[in-house]
């Protein structure tokens, strides 16, 4: 619902007018913000009608708004902001003083030099060239023959005997690690999952791709659970598809990557081998191969195997060194409610350099974190004229996302403000683009996690869209099933696994996703603001209600 004379004049309805218990002056300066003149910033008030949110909307969370930030931050100045290089750190600086100008408090009291910043310490890592697999008296090729994505513990030439343990997979009553202990080895594990003779899975009820088959991440997350060392995934798609995939890999596999330090954290490197040098280290030939992968699917139980690993000797150096990144933490204290936290969540890391060519990340995830810097701007201004939020806000920008959300996880671990307080996490990635399934249709926004742990969040949330957004909320990401995993891949998730509702607003991916042409010329502003302030009203909800939302679930 659109205010337009309210958003010129500011000035509040008369029926609101009734409700408040403070005088309010009829007229204001023009171009002034809503005010109480009669009470204090930060004075205690009961909740303000949510329609007092309308205006602050109106004026602070615009195109032009989201446009001027998004000039900056997602320009070939900053060279693709990744963590832990100079252009990070000066999107660091421009949000921490974006926070500034509107004053919000800097919350990081350890941090003198810039209170607004969570420093941290993290890993680079970078392959080496020259890197060899050596099996049967022959030696394979780094970047030809294999490649690999992780931390190494091959430094040295390494004699290795793996294990094979199937398609790796864990689910229901099939299970391939099942009587299996593969703490400290290196296993084997073959890429996709168990396919009837026409294609289909027989691990979902319809024979759709499950996520085991789709991303690779899934089964090297179980065997890292499980305590393997290392994963060595082999592949049976012809010989050429390798090659192109290698060859097109190539540049980000020798990119530097950013990790936490070696900490026994879990996680375990993933090696991809060409379809010869995979046969080499199973021991086998096609046939035999083909032959378990068959007799797999028809009993849809990972059977005996017949398949016996060769030891191998592996040598894939690296370049370590350490790196330091920061969460930029602009916060607005609360009134009645002030010890209860609201956090409102962006990543603003992106991919960086990558084959000379600059990753500017527009709407992965730009386009969030110019959203929640508005929404920041428009609660701002609201506190300074007199309807400060009754529980308090923390504005969340979290380095490390692209690296395994590792901002996120470090707040969560080291806390500025205590975790049993903090009431949700409304986390914005990738709001600004349309995607494929939603083409000539209205405008929408996936929300997933809302429903997951709190059923009152969930309801909040489509309240306040019949209320201001009426946009269409897609929840389909919601199911467990669901190949994409998405629920895990952005940061609410380190605010769930704690017990803490969740709603991650998200556009869906598109041709540009993780690509250099993530470009501004692209974002559909409109589209942009409309769920920014979707996020705003729910987040003006929530701050102003009497009792946060109970967690009364716990879904996967």
């Amino acid at each position: 619902m659109k205010y337009l004379a309210l958003a010129a004049a500011l000035a509040l309805p008369a029926s609101l007018l009734a409700q408040t218990p403070t005088k309010v002056k009829a007229k204001l300066k023009p171009g002034s913000p809503v005010a109480s003149p009669g009470v204090r910033p930060h004075a205690p008030l009961p909740a303000p009608p949510a329609d007092y949110a309308v205006p602050y909307a109106d004026r602070y969370i615009t195109q032009e708004h989201l446009r001027r930030d998004l000039s900056v931050l997602a320009s070939d100045e900053y060279e693709g902001r990744e963590t832990g290089t100079k252009g990070q750190k000066m999107a660091a600086a421009y949000i921490s003083q974006q926070f500034k100008d509107d004053s919000l408090q800097a919350p990081v009291a350890a941090n003198a030099a810039n209170p607004y910043l969570q420093p941290f310490s993290l890993e680079r890592s970078a392959w080496q060239p020259g890197g060899t697999l050596t099996v049967g008296g022959k030696a394979y090729e780094w970047l030809k023959d294999f490649y690999a994505f992780g931390r190494s513990p091959f430094e040295q030439a390494t004699a290795v005997q793996p294990v094979f343990v199937g398609y790796g997979i864990e689910q229901g009553d099939y299970s391939d690690y099942k009587g299996r202990d593969v703490k400290g080895q290196d296993v084997i594990v073959l890429l996709g999952e168990p396919r009837t003779a026409e294609g289909k899975s027989v691990l979902s009820p319809d024979g759709s791709a499950t996520k085991w088959g789709v991303d690779f991440r899934a089964k090297a997350a179980l065997a890292a659970q499980k305590g393997a060392r290392s994963i060595f995934f082999v592949t049976q798609e012809p010989a050429d598809r390798f090659e192109k995939a290698t060859a097109r890999l190539a540049p980000r596999v020798m990119q530097p990557t950013i990790a936490a330090a070696e900490t026994g954290n879990g996680r375990a490197p993933a090696f991809f081998l060409s379809p010869a040098l995979g046969l080499k280290v199973l021991g086998t030939n096609a046939a035999a191969l083909q032959q378990y992968a068959t007799a797999t699917a028809a009993a849809r139980q990972p059977g005996a195997s017949k398949l016996k690993p060769v030891k191998f000797s592996i040598s894939a150096p690296q370049q370590r060194s350490a790196v330091t990144t920061e969460n930029v933490l602009g916060f607005l204290p609360g009134t009645n409610l002030k010890d209860e936290i609201v956090v409102i969540s962006a990543h603003y890391d992106h991919l960086g350099i990558i084959g000379g060519q600059v990753y500017n990340g527009a709407d992965d995830d730009g386009s969030g974190t110019v959203g929640m810097l508005s929404i920041a701007q428009a609660f701002a201004k609201a506190s300074r004229s007199g309807h400060a939020p009754r529980r308090s806000i923390l504005f969340l920008a979290n380095t490390g996302e692209e690296k395994g959300l590792l901002g996120s996880e470090y707040y969560t671990d080291h806390s500025v403000f205590p975790l049993a307080n903090t009431v949700t996490d409304l986390n914005i990635d990738m709001i600004g683009r349309t995607d494929a399934a939603h083409e000539g249709k209205p405008n929408y926004v996936y929300v997933i996690g809302s429903d997951k742990l709190s059923s009152q969040l969930h309801e909040a949330l489509q309240t306040a869209n019949r209320q201001h957004g009426n946009l269409d909320l897609d929840f389909r990401f919601n199911d467990p099933a669901d190949p994409n995993r998405f629920y895990y891949r952005s940061d609410h998730y380190n605010f769930a696994k704690k017990g803490i509702p969740v709603a991650f607003f998200f556009s869906g991916v598109h041709a540009d996703y993780h690509e250099a042409s993530d470009e501004i010329a692209k974002i559909e502003f409109d589209k942009l603001e409309a769920r920014a302030r979707l996020v705003f009203f729910l987040a003006w909800d929530l701050v102003n209600r009497d009792a946060r939302p109970v967690v009364d679930s716990n879904k996967p």
